[in-house]
């Protein structure tokens, strides 16, 4: 798969940091799934935060949500249009990440393919680096 990421984000205020490489990537199916919400809610100019959070019986989760701005500190860069941002800590586990959205007859969700993950949790919730 190739990473259509790019640096060329929206210039990044004196809060941000623009990164040179994105920490994590997003399949096609991920950016429709977040362009098709920001559509539906109105949230254009939104970012996509993923950040690695305390979460489930394997320590750490994935926490995702649509921002009107990003946080002071946070790495940000654009992707096929969708604007982006992550702090450094989760940078740590989020390196090389692939986030795509995958439909199937009984669920849909996004899914995290992590190098950085040691173990899962039988739920598939959460993760050990």
């Amino acid at each position: 798969m190739e990473n259509t990421a790019t640096s060329a984000a929206s210039t990044p205020t004196s809060s941000q940091a623009q990164t040179e490489k994105p920490a994590f990537s997003l399949a096609p199916g991920a950016v429709a799934q977040v362009k098709d919400v920001i559509a539906q809610q109105g949230f254009e100019g939104y970012f996509l935060t993923v950040r690695v959070v305390p979460a489930g019986c394997s320590g750490l989760g994935y926490d995702l949500n649509l921002l009107k701005d990003s946080k002071p500190g946070d790495l940000v860069w654009t992707q096929d249009g969708v604007q982006i941002a992550t702090d450094p800590v989760s940078v740590t586990y989020l390196t090389g990440t692939v986030v795509d959205y995958v439909k199937t007859d009984t669920a849909a969700g996004f899914k995290f393919t992590n190098p950085n993950a040691k173990s899962t949790c039988g739920c598939g919730t959460s993760f050990s680096a």
